[in-house]
């Protein structure tokens, strides 16, 4: 059987995204987008506990208890010259499992990750908000990241990232960036926000914006001149601002969507398609905040802003489906690949 150190190089050197670690199945891992298998022989439930120990001592002899009494842990390490990982343990069936997230030292350039430069742009407004949405694994941290690699090289100011767990680290170019990692570093998401609001910064990094009493917090940290990046796993526009404000009491969501109106600079809806080739590439849609978009937000008037999105094309506000024609245009997808992650299928049809 294969040892923890000679997976992790592998994989890593296969450029691999995931690493399964799971009993009644080889090992396995996923590279871009498609599982493969490092070995034919099926690992039993005692192979992945010695697999799943080791990498806990990886991880500075890190405290099983957790995996042992909840069910579930999540935590980060580094192996030097090799990679970071974050890893995600959990029981099922009674036997130990892991998935482990393959994150590389050095963050690639915007340009060769397929992230538009005006996307990373939308990180030089000085205060409100700037939401990075879209479903799980579809490269929100990366793009958010990104971002903050920007202001970090670009800008003198204090940048403070809440992170679960800490992804890519940023060395202080020409701002400070603090990084905290939540249950290691500080309690949770709200107790740390709470505290940033003291700690001077000028943009805060909220990884996920999970409850009310975060995002009410959140949204008072942009009014009073902070820049927030954070997201949410909603794709679109609309669907993304509908979901922030249901997630208060109906006797809220009035005062929300007036302070949401006010405050919400951009949203940027991303996914990942396959090109080509076969490699998973980013598409984005993106809503960059006008007077009349503010008015719908005021005026719970949102389900009209996606008809609005669809009908502009310039870079601060293209739908996903002008995204994905401009890509099937270039010859970076197929018609096929463009239909089936588009939102409005019929009219992208008849653009087609």
């Amino acid at each position: 059987m294969m040892n923890t150190m000679e997976l992790l190089k592998t994989v890593s050197e296969n450029k691999a995204s995931d690493i399964f670690i799971i009993a009644g199945l080889p090992l396995s891992y996923k590279a871009n987008g498609t599982l493969h298998t490092v070995s034919s022989e099926k690992m039993m439930p005692l192979d992945t506990e010695a697999m799943i120990r080791e990498i806990y001592n990886l991880a500075d002899r890190r405290d099983m208890n957790k995996l042992s009494t909840r069910g579930d842990d999540d935590f980060s390490f580094a192996i030097q010259g090799l990679s970071r990982f974050r890893v995600s343990t959990y029981k099922q069936r009674g036997s130990y499992a892991a998935v482990v997230r393959v994150i590389s030292f050095q963050l690639p350039s915007p340009s060769e990750l397929g992230i538009p430069q005006h996307i990373i742009e939308l990180a030089d407004f000085s205060k409100g908000m700037v939401l990075v949405t879209g479903p799980a694994g579809s490269g929100k941290s990366t793009t958010l990241a990104c971002m903050v690699d920007f202001i970090n090289r670009t800008q003198r100011k204090h940048i403070i990232t809440l992170e679960d767990p800490l992804e890519f680290l940023h060395r202080h170019e020409l701002s400070i960036v603090s990084q905290r990692e939540i249950a290691t570093d500080t309690e949770s998401y709200l107790v740390a926000l709470r505290a940033a609001l003291r700690q001077s910064p000028d943009v805060i990094l909220l990884g996920e914006m999970r409850d009310y009493e975060t995002i009410q917090t959140a949204m008072t940290a942009a009014e009073t001149g902070h820049l927030i990046l954070s997201s949410l796993h909603t794709i679109g526009a609309a669907n993304t601002i509908d979901r922030i404000i249901d997630v208060f009491d109906p006797g809220q969501q009035r005062q929300i969507a007036i302070q949401l109106s006010t405050v919400l600079q951009a949203v940027v809806s991303q996914q990942l398609v396959p090109d080509v080739d076969g490699r998973l590439i980013p598409v984005f849609e993106v809503m960059t905040l006008t007077p009349a978009i503010r008015n719908m937000i005021r005026d719970s008037k949102v389900p009209q802003i996606d008809s609005l999105v669809y009908a502009a094309s310039s870079d601060n506000m293209i739908s996903m489906d002008n995204s994905l024609l401009a890509l099937y245009k270039k010859g970076a997808i197929t018609e096929q690949t463009a239909l089936q992650y588009a939102s409005n299928v019929e009219m992208l049809k008849r653009k087609l």
